[in-house]
């Protein structure tokens, strides 16, 4: 059974010469979190999308064969690095849900 995890991230309001200097580091680790995804057996798709209400917030949502290979990924050392520096740089741990089809 195919299953979407969705992955919620707050990026801080910074002033602009910060902002300049936080944007390209963090948009560089994500397009390394999404290239590695898109390697992962049983990866199918992902998206990400900013909430026009709080742009701030974003929510990035992947689509996965099963919800094994989702743990899989989730538990690869190198994918969980990645994402605790991206944590570290944003100051707020990333929120999963995983949800499947009844």
């Amino acid at each position: 059974m195919s299953i979407r995890v969705l992955m919620t991230r707050r990026v801080p309001k910074l002033a602009d010469d910060m902002q300049a200097t936080l944007l390209p580091r963090l948009s560089e680790m994500l397009d390394e979190l999404r290239e590695m995804a898109h390697r992962q057996p049983g990866y199918i798709s992902g998206e990400t999308m900013r909430n026009i209400e709080d742009p701030a917030e974003y929510l990035v949502i992947s689509t996965w064969k099963a919800y094994e290979d989702w743990q899989r990924w989730f538990r690869n050392e190198r994918r969980a690095e990645l994402e605790g520096r991206v944590d570290a740089l944003l100051c707020s741990s990333t929120v999963y849900k995983v949800f499947g089809y009844d």
